[in-house]
Protein backbone atom coordinates (compact mmCIF):
# COMPACT_ATOMS: atom_id res chain seq x y z
CA UNK A 1 0.00 0.00 0.00
CA UNK A 2 2.77 2.28 0.84
CA UNK A 3 4.22 1.75 -2.88
CA UNK A 4 1.08 2.50 -4.35
CA UNK A 5 1.05 5.85 -2.29
CA UNK A 6 4.41 6.93 -2.86
CA UNK A 7 3.45 6.19 -6.90
CA UNK A 8 0.60 8.39 -6.81
CA UNK A 9 2.11 10.82 -5.33
CA UNK A 10 5.16 11.03 -7.43
CA UNK A 11 2.77 10.62 -10.63
CA UNK A 12 0.38 13.93 -9.17
CA UNK A 13 3.81 15.56 -8.89
CA UNK A 14 4.47 15.05 -12.85
CA UNK A 15 3.22 17.66 -14.97
CA UNK A 16 1.31 15.75 -17.85
CA UNK A 17 2.43 15.99 -21.03
CA UNK A 18 1.25 18.81 -23.56
CA UNK A 19 0.21 17.31 -26.81
CA UNK A 20 1.94 17.87 -29.77
CA UNK A 21 0.45 20.83 -31.90
CA UNK A 22 -2.96 23.11 -30.80
CA UNK A 23 -3.71 24.42 -27.70
CA UNK A 24 -7.15 23.70 -27.96
CA UNK A 25 -6.65 19.89 -27.30
CA UNK A 26 -8.68 18.33 -25.02
CA UNK A 27 -7.36 16.22 -21.68
CA UNK A 28 -10.57 15.40 -19.39
CA UNK A 29 -13.68 14.31 -18.03
CA UNK A 30 -15.59 17.29 -16.22
CA UNK A 31 -18.81 16.76 -14.43
CA UNK A 32 -18.43 12.96 -14.84
CA UNK A 33 -18.00 10.25 -12.53
CA UNK A 34 -15.89 7.16 -12.25
CA UNK A 35 -16.80 4.87 -14.34
CA UNK A 36 -17.85 1.06 -13.11
CA UNK A 37 -15.32 -1.23 -13.81
CA UNK A 38 -17.94 -3.59 -16.19
CA UNK A 39 -18.39 -0.66 -18.53
CA UNK A 40 -16.28 0.73 -21.50
CA UNK A 41 -14.74 -2.68 -22.63
CA UNK A 42 -12.99 -0.81 -25.41
CA UNK A 43 -11.73 2.03 -23.34
CA UNK A 44 -7.30 2.98 -24.31
CA UNK A 45 -4.78 4.27 -22.60
CA UNK A 46 -2.16 5.56 -25.33
CA UNK A 47 0.95 6.00 -23.41
CA UNK A 48 4.37 7.47 -24.36
CA UNK A 49 8.21 6.77 -23.11
CA UNK A 50 8.73 10.28 -20.48
CA UNK A 51 10.92 8.53 -17.91
CA UNK A 52 8.07 6.27 -17.34
CA UNK A 53 4.80 5.13 -19.39
CA UNK A 54 3.04 8.16 -19.14
CA UNK A 55 -0.63 8.50 -20.41
CA UNK A 56 -0.99 10.83 -22.63
CA UNK A 57 -4.09 10.27 -24.69
CA UNK A 58 -7.14 8.28 -25.09
CA UNK A 59 -8.34 5.68 -27.36
CA UNK A 60 -10.77 2.92 -28.57
CA UNK A 61 -10.18 -1.00 -29.38
CA UNK A 62 -12.29 -1.25 -32.45
CA UNK A 63 -10.06 -4.77 -33.32
CA UNK A 64 -8.60 -7.21 -31.47
CA UNK A 65 -5.59 -5.44 -33.40
CA UNK A 66 -6.68 -2.06 -33.94
CA UNK A 67 -7.12 1.15 -31.72
CA UNK A 68 -8.75 3.97 -33.12
CA UNK A 69 -7.71 7.48 -31.77
CA UNK A 70 -7.06 11.36 -32.86
CA UNK A 71 -4.46 12.17 -34.80
CA UNK A 72 -3.22 15.18 -32.78
CA UNK A 73 -1.88 12.20 -30.71
CA UNK A 74 0.53 10.74 -32.77
CA UNK A 75 1.33 13.61 -34.53
CA UNK A 76 1.48 15.92 -37.10
CA UNK A 77 5.40 15.12 -36.91
CA UNK A 78 5.00 11.00 -36.14
CA UNK A 79 6.76 9.39 -33.97
CA UNK A 80 8.00 5.99 -34.23
CA UNK A 81 5.78 3.10 -32.84
CA UNK A 82 8.45 2.34 -30.07
CA UNK A 83 7.58 5.70 -28.75
CA UNK A 84 4.25 4.75 -27.50
CA UNK A 85 2.45 2.40 -25.93
CA UNK A 86 -1.16 0.87 -25.52
CA UNK A 87 -2.92 -0.26 -22.39
CA UNK A 88 -6.48 -1.67 -22.33
CA UNK A 89 -9.09 -1.21 -20.40
CA UNK A 90 -7.94 -0.45 -16.55
CA UNK A 91 -9.68 1.13 -13.85
CA UNK A 92 -6.70 3.47 -12.73
CA UNK A 93 -4.15 4.37 -14.68
CA UNK A 94 -0.33 2.80 -13.52
CA UNK A 95 -1.57 0.26 -10.89
CA UNK A 96 -1.95 -2.80 -12.97
CA UNK A 97 -0.19 -2.08 -16.35
CA UNK A 98 0.07 -4.64 -19.21
CA UNK A 99 1.24 -2.13 -21.86
CA UNK A 100 1.27 -3.20 -25.40
CA UNK A 101 3.86 -2.48 -28.30
CA UNK A 102 2.08 -0.88 -31.88
CA UNK A 103 3.59 -1.94 -34.52
CA UNK A 104 2.08 0.93 -36.99
CA UNK A 105 0.99 4.57 -37.13
CA UNK A 106 -1.36 5.76 -39.53
CA UNK A 107 -2.84 8.97 -39.02
CA UNK A 108 -5.14 10.61 -41.88
CA UNK A 109 -3.26 11.97 -44.78
CA UNK A 110 -5.17 14.97 -44.48
CA UNK A 111 -4.62 16.02 -40.59
CA UNK A 112 -1.88 19.07 -40.21
CA UNK A 113 -4.61 20.19 -37.44
CA UNK A 114 -7.36 20.19 -35.05
CA UNK A 115 -9.43 22.74 -36.27
CA UNK A 116 -9.25 21.86 -40.20
CA UNK A 117 -10.77 18.36 -39.47
CA UNK A 118 -9.71 14.49 -40.50
CA UNK A 119 -8.26 14.42 -36.61
CA UNK A 120 -8.23 10.25 -36.62
CA UNK A 121 -5.49 7.96 -36.50
CA UNK A 122 -5.36 4.23 -36.42
CA UNK A 123 -2.81 2.15 -34.40
CA UNK A 124 -1.59 -1.29 -35.42
CA UNK A 125 -0.73 -3.72 -32.50
CA UNK A 126 2.06 -5.75 -32.62
CA UNK A 127 -0.32 -9.09 -31.86
CA UNK A 128 -4.40 -9.72 -31.47
CA UNK A 129 -5.37 -9.23 -28.16
CA UNK A 130 -7.69 -12.16 -26.21
CA UNK A 131 -11.11 -10.62 -26.59
CA UNK A 132 -13.08 -11.34 -23.33
CA UNK A 133 -15.83 -9.76 -20.89
CA UNK A 134 -13.33 -7.32 -19.49
CA UNK A 135 -11.82 -6.37 -22.90
CA UNK A 136 -13.67 -5.79 -26.09
CA UNK A 137 -13.97 -3.96 -29.44
CA UNK A 138 -16.46 -1.14 -29.85
CA UNK A 139 -18.88 -1.61 -32.88
CA UNK A 140 -18.29 0.88 -35.35
CA UNK A 141 -21.54 2.97 -36.98
CA UNK A 142 -23.52 2.51 -40.19
CA UNK A 143 -22.78 5.02 -42.51
CA UNK A 144 -25.77 5.91 -42.45
CA UNK A 145 -25.99 6.37 -38.80
CA UNK A 146 -26.46 10.66 -38.28
CA UNK A 147 -26.90 10.61 -34.30
CA UNK A 148 -29.40 13.25 -34.48
CA UNK A 149 -29.29 16.30 -31.85
CA UNK A 150 -30.17 15.72 -28.46
CA UNK A 151 -28.67 11.74 -28.54
CA UNK A 152 -27.65 11.12 -24.89
CA UNK A 153 -23.91 9.75 -25.86
CA UNK A 154 -21.28 9.14 -23.30
CA UNK A 155 -17.26 9.81 -23.37
CA UNK A 156 -14.58 8.54 -21.37
CA UNK A 157 -11.29 9.21 -19.80
CA UNK A 158 -8.83 10.06 -17.80
CA UNK A 159 -8.42 13.40 -18.18
CA UNK A 160 -8.51 16.87 -16.48
CA UNK A 161 -11.67 17.23 -14.15
CA UNK A 162 -11.49 20.74 -15.14
CA UNK A 163 -9.70 23.43 -16.70
CA UNK A 164 -6.66 23.52 -15.47
CA UNK A 165 -7.38 21.01 -12.69
CA UNK A 166 -5.39 17.16 -12.73
CA UNK A 167 -7.06 14.16 -12.43
CA UNK A 168 -5.65 13.10 -8.52
CA UNK A 169 -4.78 9.68 -7.58
CA UNK A 170 -5.46 7.02 -7.64
CA UNK A 171 -6.62 8.15 -11.53
CA UNK A 172 -9.94 6.56 -11.70
CA UNK A 173 -11.86 6.16 -15.37
CA UNK A 174 -14.45 8.85 -15.55
CA UNK A 175 -17.67 8.85 -17.58
CA UNK A 176 -20.14 11.74 -18.42
CA UNK A 177 -23.25 11.75 -20.30
CA UNK A 178 -23.72 13.93 -23.10
CA UNK A 179 -26.32 15.40 -25.58
CA UNK A 180 -25.31 15.97 -29.49
CA UNK A 181 -25.93 19.36 -30.67
CA UNK A 182 -26.24 19.95 -34.42
CA UNK A 183 -23.27 20.93 -36.09
CA UNK A 184 -24.97 24.44 -37.34
CA UNK A 185 -25.76 25.44 -33.84
CA UNK A 186 -23.00 24.80 -32.63
CA UNK A 187 -20.86 26.48 -35.16
CA UNK A 188 -23.37 29.68 -34.11
CA UNK A 189 -22.05 29.07 -30.75
CA UNK A 190 -18.59 28.89 -31.47
CA UNK A 191 -19.14 32.26 -33.66
CA UNK A 192 -20.43 34.05 -30.74
CA UNK A 193 -17.47 35.72 -28.62
CA UNK A 194 -15.32 35.66 -31.97
CA UNK A 195 -14.79 38.25 -34.80
CA UNK A 196 -14.04 35.33 -37.14
CA UNK A 197 -17.35 36.05 -39.68
CA UNK A 198 -20.48 33.91 -39.69
CA UNK A 199 -19.55 32.49 -43.41
CA UNK A 200 -16.03 30.75 -42.22
CA UNK A 201 -17.14 27.75 -40.31
CA UNK A 202 -15.52 26.80 -37.17
CA UNK A 203 -16.71 23.74 -36.94
CA UNK A 204 -16.20 21.18 -39.71
CA UNK A 205 -18.52 18.82 -41.76
CA UNK A 206 -16.52 15.65 -40.17
CA UNK A 207 -17.00 17.17 -36.50
CA UNK A 208 -20.09 16.01 -34.41
CA UNK A 209 -20.58 18.09 -31.47
CA UNK A 210 -21.65 17.23 -28.16
CA UNK A 211 -21.50 18.54 -24.25
CA UNK A 212 -22.65 21.26 -22.75
CA UNK A 213 -21.59 23.72 -19.59
CA UNK A 214 -21.09 21.75 -16.51
CA UNK A 215 -20.32 18.44 -18.85
CA UNK A 216 -17.52 17.51 -21.22
CA UNK A 217 -14.25 15.63 -21.90
CA UNK A 218 -10.95 17.84 -21.14
CA UNK A 219 -7.10 17.80 -21.70
CA UNK A 220 -5.91 14.12 -21.26
CA UNK A 221 -8.91 12.86 -22.87
CA UNK A 222 -7.87 13.57 -27.02
CA UNK A 223 -8.68 10.19 -28.82
CA UNK A 224 -10.96 8.46 -26.65
CA UNK A 225 -14.19 7.42 -28.00
CA UNK A 226 -17.81 9.08 -27.78
CA UNK A 227 -20.21 6.26 -27.89
CA UNK A 228 -24.21 6.21 -28.15
CA UNK A 229 -26.34 3.39 -27.35
CA UNK A 230 -28.70 2.66 -30.75
CA UNK A 231 -31.27 0.07 -30.85
CA UNK A 232 -29.37 -1.58 -28.14
CA UNK A 233 -25.94 -1.50 -29.27
CA UNK A 234 -23.31 0.76 -28.24
CA UNK A 235 -21.99 2.82 -31.31
CA UNK A 236 -18.65 5.28 -31.24
CA UNK A 237 -20.35 7.87 -32.49
CA UNK A 238 -17.10 10.49 -32.25
CA UNK A 239 -13.20 10.81 -31.71
CA UNK A 240 -12.44 13.57 -28.65
CA UNK A 241 -10.67 16.02 -30.89
CA UNK A 242 -10.37 19.80 -29.32
CA UNK A 243 -12.44 22.29 -27.83
CA UNK A 244 -12.04 25.86 -26.17
CA UNK A 245 -11.77 25.29 -23.03
CA UNK A 246 -13.93 22.71 -21.15
CA UNK A 247 -17.27 22.52 -20.58
CA UNK A 248 -17.55 26.48 -20.94
CA UNK A 249 -21.20 27.87 -22.39
CA UNK A 250 -21.47 28.05 -25.43
CA UNK A 251 -18.50 25.80 -26.56
CA UNK A 252 -19.36 22.50 -26.90
CA UNK A 253 -16.59 19.90 -27.65
CA UNK A 254 -15.97 18.65 -31.01
CA UNK A 255 -14.95 15.34 -31.76
CA UNK A 256 -14.06 13.75 -35.18
CA UNK A 257 -17.24 12.10 -36.87
CA UNK A 258 -16.77 8.50 -37.46
CA UNK A 259 -19.10 7.91 -39.92
CA UNK A 260 -16.93 10.42 -42.06
CA UNK A 261 -14.04 7.76 -42.37
CA UNK A 262 -15.57 4.63 -42.20
CA UNK A 263 -14.09 4.04 -46.01
CA UNK A 264 -10.69 5.15 -44.95
CA UNK A 265 -10.68 2.90 -41.97
CA UNK A 266 -11.69 -0.24 -43.32
CA UNK A 267 -8.83 0.33 -45.52
CA UNK A 268 -6.48 -1.16 -43.08
CA UNK A 269 -9.38 -2.86 -40.44
CA UNK A 270 -10.77 -5.74 -41.56
CA UNK A 271 -15.13 -5.97 -41.37
CA UNK A 272 -16.62 -8.34 -39.12
CA UNK A 273 -14.92 -10.56 -36.29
Amino acid sequence: MLHLLALALLLSLVSAAPAPGQALQRAGIVGGQEAPGSRWPWQVSLRVSHQYWRHHCGGSLIHPQWVLTAAHCVGPEVHGPSYFRVQLREQHLYYQDQLLPISRIIPHPNYYSVENGADIALLELDEPVSISCHVQPVTLPPESETFPPGTQCWVTGWGNVDNGRRLPPPFPLKQVKVPVVENSVCDRKYHSGLSTGDNVPIVQEDNLCAGDSGRDSCQGDSGGPLVCKVNGTWLQAGVVSWGDGCAKPNRPGIYTRVTSYLDWIHQYVPQGP
